[in-house]
């Protein structure tokens, strides 16, 4: 008998039970008189880098034929891991990426889940990841390649995915116990029992009559049907005019441009927002939209919605006082109905936002005397920590949403407005001219979104391509050519290598 153990690598992000799933394992091979040994290698933080968890099992009879104790190691070697257990998909990619999973000898297990990197939110365009890219590759990679959604097994169970993950392991059969030997770990624990024997259940049946090879993850999003009836009699008029007026193409998106604009502000500002969209509708039609599927209504029946709907202070302060969020934290944290959650906020308003929602005149007056600059500034230098699990925090947090009465005089909103004027005759303008170049300009808004330096940076790249716009005008590639700075806009955080490739296109001759 050879001296070769069994070598498991886990990885999980902070929260995840990896190491309480590493400790699961050791027990369960030591109660049934096997030699175990658990490691970790700490990440570099819960997102950027996933805690790996080694685990090396050995049979007693082997380490009794070969008469003396073994040597197991401490981390795992590329080339050299029999099992891996992946609590999200991108960390089985890491391990992929890192040569733990070999197509000779390895078992992949990965949750299809995702748990979303801080550069993927960041993004200014979609920066999520393709998952399916990781599934061929896991499939290349791995003797075996289990792909489940084991955190929605853990959640149909009120568990945590370690419970399910333990479970799938099982249902593998990868490793030389019976699932009596993994329940019983489970119910050693102590801790949960109830809830970690049913996500156990959930992912050992999952694991066991999973299909031979992963199927590719359905990235097509489904489009929303067009409600007949609205939720509130003074609302159907707004629906009924979409349904009426704007082509069909339209109508799913401005439907949730409505809701949008409805929820930010009230009635009269999704009036307002349908009132924008009949201008967009009318250049449309007068510039042979038709016969391009309605593109220019298409595309401004989102951009409008998100540019009347900007991120400010006092819409933070709005989502983070809804009902709808309190529930949601409680879930995600899986509190009972007896306890108590205190969610903390961490709040770093910059006096610009500040400025954002005093009166227009008054927040002006601020932004342009230096001497108040030096006086306020360090007041907003650091962030602030709020309990808006307490009175004093939640109806902190309560006014200053409350303040969405008054929000059509701030300063804030008359700097959007501005700005979406200018926009709307950009794209207007354009559209006289070269109608798939003014579709590209819609588009553009995309950039502009969030608040404080991320609003800032955003604005900054729209602002250049809208200039890069009125320089193109003209050009038979105009609207190719702005694309392609869009998307190199949307890839380049601070805007260096967009102000490079604008001189290359702009300037270069047709």
């Amino acid at each position: 008998m050879t001296m070769d153990p069994i070598k498991i690598a886990i990885l999980a992000m902070g929260g995840q039970g990896g190491g309480v799933l590493a400790d699961w394992i050791v027990d369960m091979a030591e109660h049934a008189g096997w030699w175990a040994q658990t490691t970790s290698v700490p990440g570099v933080a819960q997102r950027t880098g996933a805690t790996i968890y080694y685990v090396e099992l050995l049979p007693e009879d082997a380490i009794k034929a070969a008469g003396r104790p073994p040597v197991l190691a401490m981390m795992p070697t590329p080339g050299d891991v029999d099992i891996v257990l992946a609590a999200e998909l991108m960390e089985g990619g890491r391990a992929i990426q890192r040569g733990l999973v070999t197509p000779d000898r390895t078992t992949l297990i990965s949750s299809l889940h995702r748990s979303y990197a801080i550069n993927e939110k960041a993004a200014h365009g979609n920066g999520i990841a393709d998952p399916n890219k990781v599934i061929e590759a896991g499939k290349q990679a791995a003797r075996r390649f289990y792909c489940l959604d084991l955190q929605a097994l853990a959640d149909e169970a009120r568990s945590v995915i370690s419970a399910s993950m333990f479970g799938a392991l099982a249902g593998a059969s990868v490793l030389p116990f019976s699932r009596e030997d993994f329940e019983n770990t489970i119910r050693r624990a102590g801790l949960g029992v109830d809830a970690s024997l049913d996500a156990f259940s959930r992912g050992w049946r999952a694991a066991e009559t999973a299909p031979p090879s992963p199927a590719p993850v359905d990235l097509q999003r489904p489009i929303p049907e067009v409600p007949l009836t609205a939720a509130s009699p003074r609302t159907q008029r707004l629906l009924d005019e979409v349904r009426a007026q704007f082509p069909v193409q339209a109508q799913a998106m401005m439907v949730v441009g409505l809701r949008r604009t409805l929820d930010f502000q009230d009635l009269r500002y999704a009036d307002q927002y349908l009132g924008h969209m009949r201008d967009i509708h009318q250049l449309d039609r007068q510039f042979g939209g038709e016969a391009k599927a309605w593109a220019l209504t298409c595309a401004a029946a989102r951009y409008v919605a998100v540019a009347m709907a900007y991120d400010d202070v006092i819409r933070v302060a709005d989502l983070k006082t809804r009902g709808t969020r309190d529930d949601r934290v409680r879930m995600e944290v899986q509190a009972k109905a007896d306890q108590l959650v205190y969610a903390t906020e961490y709040m770093h308003p910059r006096l610009d936002e500040i400025c954002g929602i005093l009166p227009a005149r008054m927040g002006r007056y601020i932004e342009n005397s230096p001497k108040l600059h030096r006086l306020l500034n360090p007041l907003f230098r650091k962030g602030r920590f709020l309990k808006s699990g307490t009175l004093s925090g939640f109806l902190m947090l309560y006014a200053l949403s409350g303040m969405r009465r008054f929000r059509r005089v701030t300063l804030r909103h008359q700097v959007e407005s501005q700005s979406m004027a200018q926009w709307l005759k950009l794209v207007s303008d354009t559209a006289h001219h070269d109608y798939d170049l003014a579709v590209e300009v819609v588009n553009c808004r995309r950039l502009v979104k969030g608040y404080s330096d991320t609003h800032e940076r955003g604005n900054s790249k729209y602002q250049r391509l809208g200039l890069a716009a009125s320089q193109l005008l003209g050009r038979p590639d105009a609207a190719s050519q702005l694309r392609v700075l869009r998307e190199a806009a949307l890839a380049d955080t601070h805007g260096d290598k967009l102000d490079l490739l604008m001189r290359d296109i702009v300037a270069s001759p047709t």
